[in-house]
């Protein structure tokens, strides 16, 4: 299991490399911007809130870190990263229950806490980049698995993670640092 390290600098926000911003005629969808890089995504279909809870559809309005990323054994890529990285696993589960001890955390399936599996079919997580948001400590309800991964045709939103294209996905990966802050406004 892959162990998300504490901030390099504890105390100190991450260095801000790249900033997701919403839309104003549609706040579910947005635009990473990281250097020149500028990638469509998808976003909560609430779109961006500072106050942020489990369930609520949105992306929260924060600066998230990168920190580790999973990749679908038959459907991803191999990233070429310095954050550690593993392959999605048929038992692997993510805890979305706030009442479970394991709130925001990768769980082993069957998991009798409210969960949603990692390998999916439909290939919203081939790659997903888990961030550091509601992590240490989990707050129970602030909201868990805010993740970056692959989005649905057309951008739909998504329950507040960030989505890109593959290719964006790829062209990400390939630019983002270790410790790179996402700033989403």
């Amino acid at each position: 299991m892959i162990r998300a390290s504490r901030r390099s600098h504890p105390g100190r926000a991450p260095r801000v490399a790249a900033q997701v911003f919403a839309r104003p005629s549609d706040r579910s969808k947005g635009v990473l911007v990281l250097g020149t890089l500028r990638l469509p995504c998808a976003l909560g279909r609430t779109g961006p809130r500072i106050d942020k809870r489990e369930g609520d559809g949105a992306t929260p309005r924060a600066v998230i870190r990168p920190v580790a990323i999973y990749v679908r054994p038959a459907g991803g890529f191999r990233p070429c990263t310095a954050l550690p990285t593993r392959m999605i696993r048929p038992e692997d589960g993510w805890c979305d229950d706030p009442r479970s001890r394991r709130y925001n955390r990768l769980v082993t399936l069957p998991c009798g806490a409210g969960h949603e599996a990692m390998l999916r079919e439909d290939g919203l997580y081939d790659v997903v980049i888990e961030t550091d948001w509601n992590r240490r400590p989990a707050v129970p309800g602030r909201g868990s698995a805010i993740f970056i991964h692959i989005a649905r045709p057309g951008f739909r939103p998504t329950e507040g993670c960030i989505a890109l294209s593959r290719k964006g996905m790829r062209l990400f990966l390939d630019r983002m640092g270790r410790f790179s802050g996402i700033q989403v406004l």
